[in-house]
């Protein structure tokens, strides 16, 4: 199983209706399986992005 590496919680409120009913609602981490240097983690979607950004800034900065 993939290490979870991201410290993201789920988000929890309340649906309210026209009547004012509170009904709980949890928004869950968009979480997926990515290998990063050989090993198998679980990050979040916005993590994913941040990462292959910094990579390619990287990348960038060594053929200048």
């Amino acid at each position: 199983m993939a290490k979870k590496v991201t410290a993201t919680a789920p988000l929890a409120g309340n649906t309210r209706s026209h009547a004012l009913n509170a009904t709980r609602h949890f928004q869950k981490p968009n979480l997926q399986k990515v290998t990063v240097n050989g090993k198998s983690v679980r990050m979040t979607a916005r993590e994913i992005r941040t990462l292959n950004k910094v990579s390619r800034k990287a990348k960038e900065t060594i053929e200048a």
